[in-house]
């Protein structure tokens, strides 16, 4: 009864009980990104040992359980009795909230984990967790069943002079009831950049899941980058022409900031692609750091081209997306007490940066290219040539910048909108011509579904310049009825008109082609809006499997498969392949694709934005030789029979 509402119904959680209650409020979420969340966790505290000088190899290991192992060669965790806890330093951090050698100044000058949530929830979050210290000539080790100290720290001689700490654990099933499973190339991914971050630290990487790999032997990768975020800026750039073969690389370290900036600009790219990293962390909300190597890039850029007689006395000033056309770099800033910002704290917000970043960057790079003139001469053409047609466009785009609904600007002809004028609850379909349009707007829910055919494949932005994609009729279509701003101008979610936008094409090669190019422009012209998760993909059935009046939809082969297999051996049954979305009633294409009670949409997240970048480049940039080697090596893993050619 509510009535009986007094002390007694407040509920106490403490320590690792609130976080096997709530995981979600420290690892973000029970699903995929949470699970390897904790991966990370641990591998942060390795990482922090390795900052702080005192480990040089670490070892990440998937294991046949499905446990994961982590183990490096740092000083190991301390053994002693705890003052406060009267327990062991390593069973304190291993249970208690906030526990760890990072708060009080003394044993890290910064940290990468200090962001995190620490391996104490890790271990609450685990099924069972056993962690083995090498430290002082002993091996420690103690085990915790979900959370929960198995006997106390043992100790047996025989360590001799090794020092280091392993942590195994296996993510408990009751709180990822979705998936345990480690995802290689997640890891993988995070892996190499902290190679890449971290300079001279070797990385090793093992999957032992040889059922799961269908081998006889691990998998093994090494990252090991001793030229640091120099070294990552070319391996993003390997499909790439650059403009200089010398990466541009800024050191130094002012008031306990340590700054690194590396930078290469690109022959044929035409956006750019800027990394920000705190401790490790990845700031992909930007910060200060960044707005400091922006406004230092262009500043310093203007000065030289004046003073090379690229810009005349009465020419204005290259903007700041002139000059970073075509730029990959990488800045990397430890900060020793970072101030995260945003709702994911994943923006940098330590004011004091913006001017150390400033002023570092702008004395080695001014020195840089004076003694190189001809790579500042080729940045500044770059520039230049981007600044002359970002004024073709403009006139080109104003043609469709947005308006607001209550003026007079209409929306496209194509476009069946829908009554709705919340876009929280609106959401809209990109088909495929006329024919699927047809179903999708007979089929659809007109109060919060609107309809816009696209006619043909949509122009490839990724080798079109500004002008070209502003003319396009297609691409013009897609601008207005979504209530997109412009290339460059930061996203503004409160001018969209749909919050949900769903690439809807045929189950066959073009329909995967024109999905392909519509990805292309959202990821090239607006990325925040697919980092921001507005962008979905509609998953129509593959077969309509009838036996007597009864129908299934199956939406791959297995589920086809499946179905048939229920059969008695001897009933009869039709199989129809749905080629085209045309091809599908619209009560069809509504039961099974758009209704929100019975349809699948995947969203398209980016976990790894270096490696989307690279796959956009690689299949639908100008050079053959890197696509067809991608072909090669991916296109052999590919099951021929499922194609539909």
């Amino acid at each position: 009864m509510a009535d009986n509402y007094g002390a007694e119904q407040i509920q106490v959680l403490e320590g690792i009980e609130h976080v096997r209650k709530r995981p979600g409020m420290y690892i973000g979420s029970t699903g995929p990104r949470g699970l390897h969340h904790i991966v990370y966790e641990v591998v942060d505290n390795s990482v922090d040992e390795a900052l702080a000088g005192h480990c040089k190899n670490i070892e990440v290991t998937l294991n046949a359980d499905g446990s994961v192992t982590v183990t490096d060669d740092g000083r190991g965790i301390p053994t002693g009795i705890h003052p406060r806890t009267g327990k062991s330093a390593v069973e304190t951090v291993l249970t208690v909230l906030g526990a760890g050698g990072k708060f009080g100044g003394g044993s890290y000058k910064v940290s990468g984990g200090l962001h995190g949530v620490g391996v104490s929830v890790v271990n609450a979050l685990s099924e069972w967790l056993e962690v083995t210290v090498w430290r002082d000539q002993g091996i420690h080790t103690q085990r915790f069943e979900r959370g929960i100290p198995i006997g106390i720290l043992e100790v047996e001689p025989g360590a001799g002079d090794r020092t280091g700490t392993s942590i195994t654990f296996l993510p408990d099933n009751t709180i990822f009831t979705t998936e345990t499973a480690f995802d290689y190339v997640t890891v993988a991914g995070r892996l190499r950049e902290l190679a890449f971050l971290n300079g001279g630290v070797r990385i090793t990487f093992t999957d032992n899941r040889l059922d799961l790999l269908k081998a006889s032997e691990p998998h093994v990768e090494v990252y090991f980058y001793e030229g640091g975020i120099r070294e990552y800026v070319t391996y993003m750039n390997r499909e790439k022409q650059p403009l200089h073969d010398e990466v541009v690389y800024v050191q130094g370290e002012r008031n306990n900031v340590q700054v690194e900036v590396a930078l290469q600009w690109c022959a044929d790219a035409y956006n750019d692609n800027l990394l920000g990293f705190a401790n490790n962390i990845r700031t992909v909300d930007g910060g200060t750091h960044l707005e400091g190597l922006k406004t230092v890039l262009t500043r310093t850029l203007n000065s030289l081209a004046r003073k090379r007689n690229k810009i005349k006395e009465n020419e204005s000033n290259l903007a700041g997306e002139n000059i970073r056309e075509g730029l990959t770099g990488v800045i990397s800033v430890k900060v020793p007490d970072p101030e995260f910002e945003g709702q994911t704290k994943t923006k940098l917000g330590n004011t004091e940066v913006r001017g150390i970043v400033d002023s570092l960057v702008g004395e080695v790079l001014i020195e840089y290219l004076e003694f190189r003139p001809g790579v500042a001469d080729a940045i500044i053409e770059k520039a230049v040539e981007a600044f002359k047609a970002a004024e073709a466009a403009r006139k080109a785009r104003e043609l469709v910048r947005r308006k607001s609904v209550l003026e007079s600007s209409t929306l496209p002809g194509k476009l069946a909108d829908c009554s709705s004028r919340d876009p929280s609850e609106s959401e809209i379909f990109i088909v495929e011509g006329d024919s699927a349009g047809g179903s999708a707007k007979q089929g659809r829910d007109r109060r919060f579904q609107a309809i816009l055919p696209l006619r043909g494949k949509i122009l490839n932005i990724e080798k079109t310049d500004d002008a070209k994609i502003y003319k396009n009729t297609e691409i013009q279509a897609l601008i207005t009825a979504l209530g997109l701003g412009i290339k460059g101008e930061d996203f503004d979610a409160a001018q969209l008109r749909y919050h949900r936008i769903v690439i809807m094409t045929d189950a066959d090669v073009d329909g995967a082609h024109i999905r392909t190019l519509i990805l292309t422009f959202f990821y090239r012209y607006q990325r925040a809006m697919v980092e921001q998760g507005y962008i979905y993909i509609a998953c129509p059935p593959l077969y309509k499997v009838e036996r007597g009046r009864s129908h299934n939809y199956c939406y791959s082969e297995r589920d086809r498969d499946q179905v048939i297999a229920a059969f008695p051996a001897n009933a009869k049954y039709d199989i129809q392949r749905f080629k085209g979305l045309g091809e599908m009633m619209p009560t069809q294409l509504w039961d099974t694709t758009m209704n929100p009670e019975t349809r699948t949409l995947k969203r398209i997240e980016i976990e790894d934005a270096v490696e989307a970048d690279r796959v956009f480049t690689v299949l639908m940039g100008d050079r053959v030789a890197p696509r067809r080697e991608f072909i090669e090596t991916y296109g052999s893993k590919l099951n021929l029979a499922d194609l539909d050619i």
